[in-house]
């Protein structure tokens, strides 16, 4: 039983959304004391971009979600321009918060919320709490890596989310970051309590754009995952500037050097997932939760506006040199029991389909449309994502691919195609689907 807090929170299935306004990056994804805990970057005040807070929400299953009050928010000189992303760390019981503090050096006179020029100073910091679900934003912060002013080490400015682990007897930190906002690099510290900490290494790569963002490093059996959000890519497909990459790694943890020992692969090729954030879950699976990216505020009648949702959480796993992100099995077990109950027919509830495509076929749903074209599998969302900001409509995989199976979860604003598997996935924001979807969707048609 959940007791945190006053008041009625909102609650979630499947995916956790903006309980109104605005909300983006996941932050602090942990499972702690029995529960998962979600944090998220918020602004809790209208469906835009803003001052930065962490929203806080809890599962039990990663299925079903309950939003809390707000966790963090700025108090501090350092962090009085906003509380951005972050990570989450157990360490004798307590949870530890941290995330990047950001002041920025002048605001503009007619929204306070925006700097002027962009130009802010970042820097590190923490909070712990003693149960996951007070935060003392007051006496509890504390500053534990200042604003950075080696430019050979970080920039001031654009050095943030803090992805924070353990490892033998070794805390370890990475930060996504630049080099003269020309290429962008990955920062690692390291620290022997978790609260002091020193510069280690870096690494660079043209694949993290001119700005590397929520970088992310685990290990898999033997083998090492590097997942990172890259800002300005040349190779931006689709009009798309920032797009979240991943790549097999290998780290030394006695240096905390890293380097790249695969070619670069795309998260979602839907292109409108960003700023994912993995951890552990209570299997010891390594799961995968990012942010879904809308141009358009949501309207529901009764409702406040909102902006803003999380994926379905996915395994990451290594198969033949390539990452997969396969369906968590608390998603398939929802859907097994939904289909018992058949409280899959709802209109509006969130559906599965499952089929395989050959060429020539297609799939529509609710005017969605998905079909193999030389062996890679295409979507098309014009039809329900008209009026946005022109992002792309069409997306694909990028390769050949012997086999389409597919394994397609619906709801009125999001449609995730998992192929093969979890060899590649899709995952398209949609607007006005809303009850076209009406349980499952069996028909396959060719021509």
């Amino acid at each position: 039983k959940i007791t945190a807090g006053k008041g009625k929170h909102v609650k979630n299935i499947l995916h956790l959304k903006a309980p109104g306004n605005w909300i983006n990056d996941p932050n602090g994804f942990i499972y702690y004391q029995g529960r998962y805990h979600l944090f998220y970057q918020c602004f809790p005040y209208a469906p835009v971009w803003g001052t930065m807070h962490w929203g806080h929400a809890v599962s039990e299953d990663l299925v079903h979600w309950e939003h809390l009050d707000i966790a963090v928010f700025p108090t501090k000189r350092y962090d009085s321009n906003g509380v951005f992303s972050g990570s989450a760390l157990e360490k004798d019981g307590r949870l530890y918060l941290y995330y990047s503090a950001v002041r920025y050096l002048e605001e503009e006179e007619e929204n306070i919320h925006i700097p002027v020029q962009d130009v802010y100073e970042t820097s590190q910091a923490m909070v712990v709490s003693e149960d996951g679900f007070q935060f003392d934003n007051w006496n509890g912060k504390r500053q534990i890596i200042p604003v950075i002013r080696d430019e050979q080490i970080a920039d001031a400015g654009h050095t943030r989310d803090p992805k924070v682990w353990y490892d033998s007897g070794s805390y370890y930190m990475v930060l996504g970051s630049t080099f003269r906002e020309k290429e962008g690099r990955a920062v690692f510290f390291r620290s022997r309590d978790g609260e002091h900490w020193q510069y280690a290494a870096q690494y660079r790569n043209p694949s993290f754009g001119r700005i590397l963002e929520c970088p992310d490093l685990f290990r898999l059996g033997d083998r090492y995952v590097f997942v990172g959000s890259a800002m300005y890519t040349e190779d931006a497909e689709n009009g798309y500037e920032h797009q979240s990459v991943t790549a097999l790694a290998e780290f030394d943890s006695r240096t905390c050097t890293m380097e790249i020992s695969s070619e670069f692969q795309y998260v979602d090729y839907g292109m409108d997932l960003y700023a994912p954030q993995t951890n552990v879950d209570r299997e010891g699976r390594r799961v995968l939760i990012g942010w879904m990216r809308m141009p358009e505020a949501v309207k529901e009648e009764g409702k406040k506006d909102w902006n803003g949702m999380m994926s379905l959480p996915r395994v990451v796993e290594i198969a033949e040199e390539h990452i997969y992100f396969r369906i968590h099995p608390e998603v398939e077990k929802y859907f097994s029991a939904e289909k018992e109950d058949k409280r899959h027919m709802d209109p509006g509830m969130p559906c599965r389909i499952k089929t395989t495509l050959s060429e020539g076929e297609y799939l529509e749903i609710g005017g969605y449309r998905i079909w193999v074209e030389n062996g890679s599998v295409k979507t098309d969302r014009s039809r329900v994502f008209a009026g946005t900001d022109g992002r792309a409509a069409v997306c694909g995989t990028p390769t050949s691919l012997e086999h389409c199976g597919l394994d397609i979860f619906v709801e009125p604003n999001l449609i995730e195609v998992f192929i093969n598997d979890g060899e590649y996935v899709i995952s398209n924001v949609v607007y006005g689907l809303g009850n076209r979807i009406t349980g499952y969707v069996e028909h396959v048609y060719t021509g």
